[in-house]
């Protein structure tokens, strides 16, 4: 019988097979800082950075259900080639699984297959590394086909070169066709083979999801209705910032990757305008490449946004790595935070913090320049929301174009154009004609300046 996963695909044995309530040791295997030639450890910052790095492997651990029993930071001054950490690290950890009868143990790094079976061995359990974790939370949280296909997707291209590891069985021969038989092919080329068929049919299904959405774009962009694109790092309040603006229920908790499947809403920007609100998965450190390759379709959407949010917990004593990371993840993406004039940043539970830091941050906000802004505000509370929705709509504004126009007021065809096409923002009737203000985007100026001899208004 050949083992297959969940989906009925030929893969390796999933975390699944971990009982929900399962106990699991979370590892934290981080090179040691050195500092000069006497080796002396990290500072005091870098221990309460690997800290926040071990609460973190432990929270997305706890994402799937799973019983943190113990959490271990283990400083190493080198990866070993065969288990990554040193046989007396090895040895220790040993007897903490054998302790505290754990059925897990979670490497929050990347394990190569050879690092992942002799760790196994060593340990005689489970061992599941950073990457496979995070497949696995996805997995979990994907609720909609296109979430489906784009995880499955990741973690066929992430077991496909572990096979070896997971089976007794791989090495075995099938047999040849024809009367004398001959060497046949071994269950892993089979497996492989099977995993591979399986990805080409899942890469021709994506294809068709990003020609839909190229489509649903294409139809967002016939009417005045602007993309605004959250993103952000795993938890920092995206769902609840995207509620507070649209009214709407989507899953907000205080946990990583607790929404996955992309959501658009319609919002009401102050002056009576609407706007497109585009929630967004969550980022992390590390991120899988499988997965970025894999949601390239869903990230699109952030390619294609007016304005991106970049929404900040700004009371994690690591925000600023943070930051970091996502605008890592958004430079794989092909945008520069750097460069763009569309980022900005949303600095948010501010709740959470002392009158004090709320001072301070505000005076390093008040210096930034203009093109880079920030905003203070509190997605639980809403203070900072209507502050928030302002600068979304001059944002909005600032990349099109006011025009000043004539038309005949036998012209409804013409009339009931720019109200499609165009935001109204004045409309006046004076004997027989009327006097417009219109705001339209660079695609559809030309078209408006020519058909209605529009006039630039002069700020």
């Amino acid at each position: 019988m050949e083992p297959r996963d969940r989906e009925g695909t030929i893969g390796l044995a999933r975390p699944d097979d971990v009982k929900t309530t399962g106990r699991v040791i979370v590892v934290g295997p981080y090179l040691r800082t050195r500092r000069g030639d006497d080796g002396a450890s990290a500072s005091q910052s870098e221990m309460r950075d690997v800290e926040a790095r071990i609460d973190e492997a432990a929270g997305l651990a706890r994402a799937i259900n799973l019983t943190v029993a113990e959490s271990i930071l283990a400083l190493i001054g080198q990866i070993r080639p065969a288990t990554y950490l040193g046989k007396g690290k090895v040895d220790e950890i040993a007897g903490v699984i054998a302790s505290q009868d754990a059925e897990l143990v979670v490497m929050d790094c990347a394990l190569s297959p050879i690092q992942q079976r002799n760790l196994e061995k060593a340990w005689n359990t489970k061992v599941l590394d950073r990457t496979g974790l995070i497949l696995e939370i996805f997995g979990r949280r994907a609720k909609t086909k296109e979430g489906a296909l784009q995880v499955e997707l990741a973690h066929l291209n992430y077991q496909r070169s572990r096979l070896v590891r997971s089976w007794t069985h791989l090495e075995r021969q099938r047999g040849g066709f024809g009367f004398m038989g001959g060497p046949g092919e071994t269950q892993i080329e089979a497996d492989r083979r099977l995993i591979g068929d399986r990805i080409t049919r899942l890469e021709n299904e994506l294809k068709k999801v990003q020609a839909t959405r190229r489509l649903h774009r294409a139809g967002r962009q016939r009417v005045p209705y602007r993309v605004v694109a959250l993103v952000g790092y795993t938890n920092a309040g995206k769902s609840t910032l995207f509620n507070r603006l649209t009214r709407a229920d989507v899953q907000a908790a205080d946990m990583l990757f607790a929404t996955l499947d992309p959501t658009l809403r319609a919002i009401s920007l102050p002056h009576g305008g609407k706007a497109m609100l585009s929630d967004t998965v969550g980022f992390i450190s590390n991120l899988p490449t499988q997965l970025v390759a894999a949601f390239r379709a869903t990230l699109e959407e952030v390619l294609e946004a007016d304005v991106i949010l970049h929404v900040r917990d700004m009371s994690h004593e690591d925000a600023e790595a943070q930051q970091h990371d996502v605008e890592l993840v958004l430079s794989q993406l092909g945008i520069d935070p750097e460069a763009t004039d569309s980022l900005i940043e949303v600095w948010n539970k501010i709740d959470r913090l002392d009158d004090a830091a709320r001072e301070n941050l505000a005076n390093i906000a008040s210096r930034r320049p203009p093109e880079r802004p920030c905003l203070m505000v509190s997605a639980e509370t809403g203070e900072g929301v209507d502050a928030l929705l302002q600068a979304i709509e001059d944002r909005l504004a600032a990349a099109r174009t006011t025009l000043d126009l004539t038309i005949d007021a036998a012209d409804g065809a013409g009339i009931s154009w720019l109200h499609r096409n165009a935001e109204v923002l004045a409309k006046e009737l004076h004997e027989g004609h009327y006097d417009m203000t219109v705001r339209v985007d660079a695609t559809k100026r030309d078209i408006v300046v020519e058909r209605y001899h529009g006039v630039p208004r002069v700020a």
